[in-house]
């Protein structure tokens, strides 16, 4: 079944936005801007695609949205924060209400999948059953109750990039960003992760998902940010044949 429609994509209006970029550049080192002059707002409450070729600047852009990079130029703005003048002795309690699934997952190699994804929780002093209680309910949701103590190389991509996803969205994050969640799963399991993504959303999360999957894309419905020679650009439609 097709997912809510979500609310719209406010370009240059970001009073009450949850991220907004205003003419934001980057480049690196002294090569070409990887981006140049992108602006838009993400809404309280919206879920978004990011889509573009390879080397479009996806990958990039997801960087500077969670504060891994500054941009070279520009202005990024961050749950009502302009990022270049908040003090970096703040910027982690800023990175805390954000889930990143990574596309090279970053698991913790010594720590079980439990473990793994308790970790946010943890972190912000939840409580110890009840920690165990919601990673154990997720785990089960996601195909790995069998694997909770499995530690990462023990699973296959498929396995560890759900660990990963679960380890993102465990603690309900004000905004989750994913880089290709769906990549190394099957379809079944692909639609259980967006169901699991849309019902987050649900709840409040700002969704901004990266993804080359048209058919997924276009199965949700939600609104595209696509990227095309560093630059945010109106998605092109539709390739004839493809799965709805």
């Amino acid at each position: 079944m097709p997912a809510p429609t979500a609310p719209a994509l406010s370009v240059g209006d970001g009073a009450h936005s949850v991220l907004r970029f205003e003419n934001v550049g980057m480049r690196y080192g002294t090569g070409p801007e990887v981006l140049r002059d992108v602006s838009f707002a993400l809404t309280p409450g919206s879920f978004h695609f990011i889509t573009g070729a390879s080397g479009a600047g996806k990958s990039t852009l997801l960087r500077l949205m969670y504060l891994a990079q500054r941009p070279t130029r520009g202005l990024v703005h961050l749950f009502g924060h302009d990022v270049a003048l908040t003090p970096r002795r703040r910027l982690p309690a800023l990175r805390r209400m954000i889930g990143v699934v990574f596309q090279d997952f970053r698991l913790i190699d010594h720590l079980s999948t439990l473990d793994n994804v308790a970790l946010p929780l943890r972190l912000s002093g939840g409580r110890p059953d009840e920690i165990d209680r919601h990673v154990r309910e997720l785990l089960a949701w996601v195909g790995l109750g069998d694997h909770l103590n499995a530690r990462p190389e023990t699973l296959s991509g498929g396995q560890q990039q759900r660990v990963a996803i679960a380890r993102a969205v465990i603690a309900r994050p004000n905004l989750l960003l994913a880089d290709e969640p769906t990549g190394n799963v099957d379809d079944r399991m692909a639609m259980r992760l967006m169901h699991l993504f849309v019902e987050l959303n649900r709840m409040g999360t700002t969704v901004v998902i990266a993804s080359h999957n048209e058919p997924l894309i276009r199965r949700f419905g939600f609104p595209v940010l696509h990227l095309a020679h560093g630059q945010i650009v109106a998605a092109p439609p539709p390739v004839d044949g493809d799965a709805s």
